[in-house]
Formats: structure tokens, C-alpha cells, sequence
């Protein structure tokens, strides 16, 4: 059992807050979810979570001109330099203050930084030969209340910083006579944004009250003229790194005027002349096609051509504030992102479509599950929706909205093509997945919340536990109807689970035990399992020979269900590692005391055991030695609650933590206390800080991931073979160069034998595919069967990602042939390898399928406008005779059918 697992992306998070970034090329979108970065693929309909985070989230992003580096800013000033090719951090820097806005010069060479009410301006990372990433060159003073944005001209000679004192001063990034600074006024709101015309000094400010001002200068870009160099200042003490400072005021003196650039505004237009009372939040700008975007607080946006100021769109995309705008460098693709609902959406404006509209949870993740292949995970959430996503893309493609209240579980049958999910509404709903409806509706005689679901292997039976009746109820698939139902518990229901390959069921309760029901036999309890503490999930394992429970005591108790007797314990209390938060009056290790693992899950081999609670702490437990093998820190996002373990001292005061103040009472913010017993939100005015959790786990049926719903959204962590060194039965002989020279003497088996011990993918990799393709059933027979098993994970990664398909389904096809027999006696190890396979081969599969069908209804319109043309005829004759056309070209080779 491998333990190296590595966070590999996160789904179900789009958007929190920060701005949006487009890539150079224009077909990747980068955007902040919480304290990471994710890239959105457009192109190739794929998303990715970079494995970097900052310790808070993250409100600002600047990506260099190239896209090679990137700028991560937290919201407590603290930034990152992240390598956009090798996706590591390069450096740390820290502002001391929250920054508001940064931005690289279209050159690459420098940036500047916005905090407070001071524009600073530093040399890019790479551009000079200095140790440190971050060297200021000037401050730049100017504006008495905090920046909002920036703006650079095209050949980086100046930029232009907007402020919520409703002005936007002009700065020169070199040392000009003419331009060393310049405010504009005008506006009677906040500045939003500020947008240099092309190749030009002109300027467009816009302000929260929707009022656009055009600015003409009178001077261009080539005609400011250089300052004399300054004499070099004597050397500083070291260590103290400061830059030029450029103050400004708005009153200059006449020697400041003299051969000064001048700015005169030539035009003011009001968006909202109706007085919708809507606020500006967001705009952006393409300096190509003169496109201005403009998005409001109600979810409307524009987009204006100017600067004639003609309307192009006015649509509406959802009820919340618009918070982020950016265009692609080509100007076709819009990206919209609203924090309210964690929404992204890329619009292209000229053919009135969506290339991307995604959108989490609205509330936390509740409950998750894998399908028998691995392709889907189901998640369902607070807010009442099932969403299915696809986890080779990142995306969902399908969300049901029946329920109306709280997901508390969701489950696959064993085909696959079927999800349940089971509410607190009181239902549990039966949802397609080749239709894409809830075609079944399971209620009980009388309302009850349902918190636990399962199904047996069958996928003809479905039971629920209430947590209200303390009883489990039982429903057929086929027909919907109530079979029976258990009663027996003395408390709620909190965990059900089937036997893998009995018809036996186990139920949880919080009255202390665990019952087994034998579903064959009258639904009869069978035995009955006594514990200490309250149950509070069970699991079986993937062979169904034991059992798992945890309970209120911080224990894992492992059982076997056929002698009914007590197999193992683990006591995972001290493991939990709770956090402090910022209101409670006693310590992180005196509330551990209280809590206990809430959900479970073994691993796909049976070896291991996951569990999680309401940490920032997964722990992987080695089921035969019953100690903990691993803790997988989830998340290190300082801006979540419980995730310091002692509170600050520079926060406590004699009257308690400053946390304990209402301070910002009756502002936008509001109040940062929730209400007295609100765990799971505040359903008042009041903003509150949301806590670390984990509220499900599951691994995938592949045994190379495990998912986990938390507070951050659904993460996944997975094996990354490559660059984990696993010699196997390797000795002195086995070497690359021994590969190679067995290779050009044409020992296939040899080679491969000697490729798998040394596991490294590039060398076997190349012993494979030096194989003739005719030779492969013979090396299979003489392989031996010791390799099979590491072949077949091997082939079925290659599977999913080679173009060489044919060459590897062949391999696949004659060990599964050769060796089937035999492996059959162990199927229960061998299955993750086999759903991996299987994973692979039917992401293809579905792939061949659209292709073919588009071919297919290709030649079905070919075949039509070629039979209609130059005569008429009737529609049942051009029927008959397309359909005999086409059946006669069912013999079309594949390749031929691609071309077309």
C-alpha cells in the first residue's frame, strides 16, 4: 500500500474573489479559488488546480506578458512568485499591508503594486541581476484615500492608478520632463476602473456611480522628453531598501506647470440613466476593438463600442454582483465572475454563447461518491442540488435541482447509470444518467429526514436511515414501493452500509450499537453490535469480510460480521489535531476531548483505512498494525476558522479576543459574530467566518485517488508515479544501458522484466513499444505472472493518455486472456487495476462514440442533398433511399469515417 498521495486538483470551486486573468495566448483563464489557483483550459475543455497556496485568500493576480510567472497576492499582503511552467514558487515577499491591485507593464520589466494610498513600482523578477525578486524602484504619492486599480499605456512609459477618492492620477514610470504626475477629477464615486486608449495618453475612467469621462491629452507618447540623470545619491545603510519617492499634489506650482502635459475631458456619459440605484463593480476594456465592458451589483452587465458609446449587449447573468470582468487578447471571449455565487462564466459576445458556465455548491459539500469506473464523482450540497462531475476534465456536466432542502448522502449503483440521493425534504430521489431526470421518488409513511443511503450490489434495493423515526426504511428500484421497515434502534440513525457481496445490511444508531440485517431472510437482525459511545459512520470492507465504526469516543473499532466479534481498535482522538476558533473560551486540546471521526472510508485494496471530522487533518490508518500511517493536511488557509491551534496573543485584550468585538456594525461587511448554536451558516445579515471541515471521504474505485468534501470544496489527491523511485526485485545487473542492449538483440521478455524492475515509465515505456506487434502473444505467455498485475496498471495509464491505442488494447486484451484464470483466485486485490483499465478504455470509448455518430449523421445529410438534388420527390422515397445508401457504407473503414 502506497502512501504518497499528492493534492492534484480541486473541483467544485470556480470563483471566490479576486480578478480574473486571461493567458497571453487567450484560451486559459486563471482564477482564484480561495487560497489557489486553478486554470481553466478552454480549448481542451479541462481544469487544473495549481499545488501552491498562499495563507490567505487571494485577492490579487498579475500574470507577466509572457505567462511564464505570476504574482499571487493574499489578502493580508502577502505575496507569491509562482513559475507558471514548472508550477513551484519561486519567492516569498510580504507588503505589511492588504494591496489592492497589481499589475505588469506590457514589456514584462517592471510591476506595480497598489496598497493603501501609494502606487509602488518594482523591477520584474528576472529582468536584472539581483538576489532578490523584488526590488522597488520608485513610490509614487499622490491620492489621499486607498488605490483600486491600474492601468498601463502600450509601451509601458506611464500608467495610471485610480483611488476612492474619485480621482485618477497619471504617473510616468521613467524620469519625463513633461509627465511626472497628473490628477483628474470629475467623478462623484469611487473610481473602478481606468483604461489608457491604444498607442495614446488618453485616458477612460469609470466610477461606482456608472459614470464613464473621457480624457484627451494634448502631448503623444513619443513626444515626452527624458530628464536630465540624476546625481547618484550616497549609499544607503544595507538592508534598507527604499526607491525614489515621487509625491504629488493636487496644486502644483508654476515651475511644476511649466511644459507640463495637459488633460482636457472631452466627453461624460451616465449608464444608469433609468436610477436603477444598481452600483458599478466591475469593468474592463480591449484597447484593439474599442469593446468596453461594464458590469453592475444587480448582474447586468453592457458592453459599449466606443467611443461613439453604441450598445452592443445589455444582458443579465444571475441576481448577484458581478465582482470580476476580463477580456481575451483577441477580444472574442468575455469572463465574468461573481463572488456572491461562486460563479465563472466566458461568454463569447459575438456569437451570444457560453464557452464556460460553471458554478459550485452554493452552500458546503455535504456527501460524495465515486462511480464503478471512476470517471464521475456525485456530490451533493446544503443547497439542495446533486451536481456529477467529470474527473478527467475538472467539470460538471450535469446538476439536478429536485430536492428541497439539505443533501445528506449520494450513491451509484453498481451499473453506473443510476445516482440516489437521500434529503432531509423527506425523499430520497432515484436520478439517470443516460436521460438526465429523477425518475424515482422514494418517500416514507411519514415525513422524516433521512441522513444516511445505501444500495445493495444488486442495485435493486435501496434503504435510508431517518434521524427522527430511528428507523431504517427499505424500497424496491423497480417498482418504488416500501418493502419494509427496520425498526430496532433506540436513537438516530447515523451510518448504513451493505455488505459488498452479501445481502447483508449494517446500521449505525447513536443508541450505541451496530445491527446486521440479513436482507434474504425477512430483513431479520442477524447480530447486534454493542459499543461504548454513539455510532457515527460505518463502512464494510471492499472483500465485505470486516467492518468499521466510529464513534462519539474518538475510536475506530474494526469487526467481523460473520462471527460478530471484535477484530481491532484504533484510537484516533490525539490524531484529530483540532484548531482554536477566534470564539471559543477554551483550548484546541480541551475541545478535542469532544470530537471524533464523522465519516469513513477503506481503500480500494482493503489495507487501509481513511477517516476525517471537522479538521484540517485527513488520517490514513494501516488497518492490519492498527497505527496511523499518514496525515494529509487539507488546507492552509489562515482565513478559515479552527485552523490556529493557539489564538494570537497580539489579539487578546484584558476584555477578551478582538473577535469577540462587533466591529463594523451596520457596514457593507457587517457583523464578523455569528448567531449563538449556527454551525453550518448564518441565515441572518450577519457575515461569518466559515470553519474548517471535512464532511466526506471516498476513494476511487482505481485505488490511485480519494476524494474529500470540505469547506474549500471537492479535493482530490492521487499517486504520482513519476516521480516516486519504487525499485521492484531489483538487483546489480539491471541497469538502463542492460535495457537497451537487450532490446537490440530482440529479447522482448527480457527487457520487459528487466524495464518493471527498475519502474521507470520513460524505459518501459520504450521496451513496450519496441515490441512487434505480432510478437505480443508470445511475450505474454513467456511473461511472468509475478509482472501481470504492474503491467496492467501500467498499460491502463497509457491507455488514457497514448495515441498508440490499438497497440496497448492488444497487450491488454492477451494478458487478460492468457492470465484471466488465474487472477481470477485473487480478484479481490486485483480489482483496483482492472476499474483503472476499465476507467481508460471507456473514456475512449464514449469519445469514439460522438465521433462516429457525427459521421454517421454526416453522411446521413450527404446522402440526402445528394438525392434531392435537381428533382423532387416525396419524403418517404428520399427516406427509403437514404437509409439503403447508408447501410450499404457501413463497411467505411474507421479511418475513412475520422477524415470526414
Amino acid at each position: 500500500m502506497k502512501y504518497s498521495y499528492k493534492f492534484s486538483n480541486l473541483l467544485g470551486t470556480f470563483y471566490r474573489r479576486g480578478n480574473l486573468t486571461f493567458t497571453p495566448d487567450g484560451y486559459s483563464l486563471i482564477s482564484p479559488v480561495g487560497n489557489r489557483i486553478s486554470v481553466f483550459h478552454l480549448k481542451n475543455n479541462r481544469a487544473e488546480t495549481l499545488p501552491v497556496a498562499t495563507r490567505c485568500n487571494i485577492t490579487c493576480v498579475a500574470l507577466s506578458p509572457d505567462g511564464s510567472l505570476g504574482i499571487l497576492v493574499d489578502e493580508e499582503g502577502a505575496a507569491l512568485l509562482v513559475s507558471f511552467v514548472t508550477k513551484a514558487v519561486l519567492n516569498n515577499f510580504h507588503f505589511q499591508q492588504p494591496v489592492h491591485a497589481v499589475s505588469f507593464s506590457p514589456d514584462g520589466r517592471r510591476f506595480v503594486v497598489c496598497k493603501s494610498s501609494v502606487a509602488l513600482l518594482y523591477h520584474a523578477p528576472g529582468k536584472r541581476r539581483d538576489f532578490n525578486a523584488f526590488v522597488l524602484d520608485k513610490s509614487f504619492y499622490g491620492p489621499y484615500d486607498e488605490t483600486t486599480c491600474i492601468d498601463w499605456t502600450d509601451d509601458s512609459k506611464c500608467f495610471a492608478v485610480g483611488s476612492k477618492d474619485m480621482t485618477t492620477w497619471v504617473f510616468g514610470a521613467e524620469r519625463w520632463q513633461n509627465l511626472i504626475y497628473y490628477s483628474l477629477g470629475g467623478h462623484k464615486d469611487a473610481i473602478v476602473s481606468c483604461f489608457f486608449q491604444e498607442d495614446s495618453l488618453d485616458l477612460y475612467t469609470i466610477s461606482a456611480d456608472a459614470t464613464l469621462c473621457m480624457w484627451q491629452c494634448d502631448t503623444e507618447l513619443a513626444e515626452l522628453l527624458p530628464r536630465e540623470p540624476r546625481k547618484t545619491p550616497e549609499p544607503e545603510e544595507p538592508g534598507e531598501e527604499k526607491g525614489e519617492e515621487i509625491r504629488g499634489s493636487a496644486n502644483p506650482s508654476a515651475e511644476e506647470k511649466r511644459r507640463r502635459v495637459q488633460y482636457k475631458r472631452a466627453l461624460k456619459h451616465f449608464f444608469n440613466k433609468e436610477g436603477d440605484f444598481t452600483s458599478l463593480t466591475a469593468a474592463a476594456y480591449h484597447k484593439k476593438l474599442n469593446i468596453l465592458v461594464t458590469g453592475f451589483s444587480s448582474g447586468a452587465f453592457h458592453i459599449h463600442e466606443l467611443p461613439e458609446l453604441s450598445l452592443i449587449h445589455s444582458l443579465s447573468i444571475s441576481d448577484q454582483s458581478i465582482s470580476s470582468i476580463t477580456i481575451n487578447n483577441t477580444g472574442d471571449w468575455i469572463s465574468f465572475g461573481s463572488s456572491g455565487l461562486g460563479q465563472l462564466l466566458v461568454w463569447e459576445w459575438q456569437s451570444e454563447s457560453y464557452i464556460l458556465k460553471q458554478q459550485g455548491h452554493f452552500n458546503n459539500m455535504v456527501a460524495l461518491c465515486y462511480s464503478p469506473d471512476g470517471q464521475h464523482i456525485a456530490t451533493g450540497g446544503d443547497d439542495g442540488k446533486v451536481k456529477i462531475w467529470d474527473t478527467s476534465s475538472g467539470f460538471c456536466f450535469v446538476t439536478f435541482t429536485e430536492h428541497t432542502s439539505s443533501i445528506s448522502a449520494v450513491t451509484f449503483t453498481s451499473n453506473g447509470q443510476v445516482v440516489l440521493s437521500a434529503s432531509l425534504d423527506g425523499t430520497v430521489r432515484a436520478f439517470s444518467l443516460l436521460r438526465y431526470r429523477n425518475f424515482r421518488t422514494f418517500t416514507s409513511p411519514r415525513p422524516a429526514q433521512f441522513s444516511c443511503l445505501a444500495v445493495d450490489g444488486s442495485g435493486d434495493i435501496v434503504c435510508a436511515g431517518a434521524q427522527d423515526s430511528f428507523e431504517v426504511y427499505v424500497w424496491s428500484m423497480q417498482t418504488g414501493r416500501l418493502l419494509d421497515v427496520l425498526a430496532g434502534h433506540e436513537g438516530p440513525v447515523s451510518g448504513v452500509a451493505f455488505n459488498p457481496w452479501k445481502s447483508v445490511l449494517a446500521t449505525a444508531s447513536w443508541d450505541r450499537t451496530v445491527k446486521l440485517w440479513n436482507m434474504t431472510d425477512s430483513w431479520r437482525t442477524t447480530e447486534t453490535l454493542s459499543l461504548t459511545a454513539d455510532a457515527l459512520a460505518v463502512t464494510f470492507r471492499p472483500d465485505g469480510n470486516e467492518l468499521a465504526v466510529s464513534s462519539l469516543n474518538g475510536q475506530i473499532t474494526m469487526w467481523d460480521p460473520e462471527k460478530g466479534i471484535q477484530t481491532g481498535s484504533i484510537e484516533g482522538r490525539h490524531d484529530l489535531q483540532l484548531g482554536r476558533k477566534k470564539t471559543d473560551k477554551i483550548t484546541a486540546k480541551h475541545s478535542s476531548k469532544g470530537k471524533a471521526f464523522t465519516t469513513l472510508c477503506y481503500s480500494a485494496d482493503g489495507q487501509a483505512l481513511l477517516a476525517g471530522s471537522s479538521s484540517r487533518f485527513v488520517c490514513i490508518y494501516h488497518v492490519r498494525e492498527q497505527i496511523l500511517a499518514k496525515k494529509f493536511e487539507i488546507s492552509c488557509n489562515y482565513s478559515l476558522d479552527a485552523m490556529e491551534e493557539f489564538l494570537d496573543r497580539r489579539k487578546m485584550t484584558e476584555f477578551g479576543s478582538l473577535s469577540l468585538v462587533d466591529d463594523g456594525t451596520g457596514d457593507a461587511d457587517g457583523v464578523k459574530l455569528s448567531l449563538p448554536g449556527v454551525r453550518k451558516g448564518d441565515w441572518s445579515s450577519r457575515h461569518f467566518q466559515p470553519e474548517i471541515r471535512v464532511t466526506s471521504l471516498r476513494f476511487s474505485p482505481t485505488g490511485r485517488s480519494w476524494a474529500a468534501t470540505s469547506t474549500e470544496g471537492l479535493l482530490i489527491y492521487s499517486l504520482d508515479s513519476s516521480s516516486v523511485f519504487d525499485p521492484f526485485q531489483l538487483d546489480e545487473e539491471v541497469t538502463a544501458g542492460s535495457v537497451h542492449r537487450t532490446l537490440r538483440k530482440g529479447e522482448w521478455t527480457r527487457a520487459l522484466v528487466m524495464a518493471m524492475k527498475l519502474n521507470e515509465e520513460r524505459l518501459l515505456q520504450e521496451a513496450l513499444e519496441r515490441v512487434p506487434h505480432t510478437d505480443i502473444k508470445v511475450v505474454c505467455s513467456s511473461l511472468p505472472e509475478l509482472y501481470v498485475e504492474r503491467l496492467l496498471v501500467f498499460l491502463a495509464a497509457q491507455i488514457e493518455g497514448s495515441r498508440h491505442l490499438q497497440f496497448y488494447l492488444i497487450w491488454a486484451h492477451e494478458l487478460l486472456m492468457q492470465y484471466g484464470q488465474k487472477l481470477k483466485a485473487r480478484s479481490v486485490s486485483l480489482m483496483p487495476a482492472i476499474h483503472s483499465l476499465q476507467k481508460s478504455i471507456q473514456g475512449h470509448f464514449s469519445y469514439l462514440a460522438k465521433l462516429c455518430d457525427w459521421n454517421r449523421y454526416n453522411m446521413k445529410y450527404a446522402v440526402c442533398l445528394s438525392n434531392q438534388r435537381g428533382m423532387k420527390r416525396t419524403a418517404t422515397e428520399c427516406d427509403s433511399d437514404m437509409d439503403s445508401e447508408v447501410e450499404s457504407m457501413g463497411d467505411i473503414p474507421a479511418e475513412v469515417e475520422g477524415d470526414e
